[in-house]
């Protein structure tokens, strides 16, 4: 799922609204993707493991602790990854992907940050960024820096906040695995992976994959409730980057 959102959001606008057409663009993002092997698996990748923690207010036990999980289990249920997609647009500007159980909050989102200017004429001015909420809700945010009323030049930053169901009302929202089913009685395979971009996709991930067993990269241990390890936050740190919520 991260792939296909990761797709979406970098891929060229297709030649024309079809399903092989947005296919096509989908693939090569896929094909681009600088491949992380060696030593970039350690440095580009975190793995983890929630430990027991508490969600909610309830009690949460510890992966290897819950029905059917062996007590010596190293499956992570934490991933993050910082990919880089090697073609004209995007040459040098960091993606980077996050998914996990057990955390903080149930959320599905994009968050596009912009570039900042060469020269900040403000100091400590955030730099502006699109947020695209997929789940719990639909909405688009775009949070900016504005001119606080009265004299002087103070800036603050606000959100400019459109909510789908506000703006639809009672409309009906589709399930996604509803909205699946009927392309398929539809024969439309827009939002299906074609047997190339699975392909391309696992041509990623396998070296991943083998990086964690060549290196014995254990999954690092995050409590439940909360946004992951510590590793994670370090995969940004080093840029002066951090985590969106």
């Amino acid at each position: 799922h991260l792939l296909q959102l990761l797709c979406l959001v970098a891929m060229e606008p297709p030649a024309q609204f079809d399903a092989e057409a947005v296919r096509d663009e989908k693939v090569k993002i896929l094909r681009a993707l600088k491949p992380i092997t060696g030593q970039d698996v350690q440095d580009r990748t975190v793995r983890g493991q929630y430990s027991a923690g508490k969600i909610g207010g309830q009690e949460v036990p510890a992966y290897y602790f819950e029905k059917d999980v062996d007590n010596d289990s190293d499956t992570e249920t934490f991933v993050a990854v910082e990919a880089y997609i090697n073609n004209w647009r995007w040459a040098g500007v960091p993606f980077y992907l996050r998914t996990g159980k057990r955390m903080a909050k149930k959320s599905s989102q994009i968050v596009i940050q912009f570039k900042p200017v060469p020269h900040q004429l403000f100091e400590g001015a955030q730099t502006n960024k699109l947020l695209i909420q997929l789940q719990p809700d639909e909405r688009i945010s775009l949070q900016m820096m504005t001119k606080s009323p009265g004299k002087g030049m103070r800036l603050e930053p606000v959100e400019l906040n459109l909510n789908l169901a506000q703006v639809f009302g009672q409309t009906r929202r589709w399930d996604a695995y509803e909205r699946l089913l009927l392309d398929i009685l539809e024969g439309d395979s827009t939002l299906f992976m074609r047997r190339d971009e699975v392909e391309a996709a696992w041509a990623w991930i396998d070296p991943i994959l083998n990086g964690w067993q060549e290196y014995f990269q254990a999954p690092r241990p995050y409590h439940a409730g909360t946004n992951g390890p510590d590793q994670a936050q370090s995969l940004l740190a080093h840029q002066g980057r951090e985590w969106h919520g």
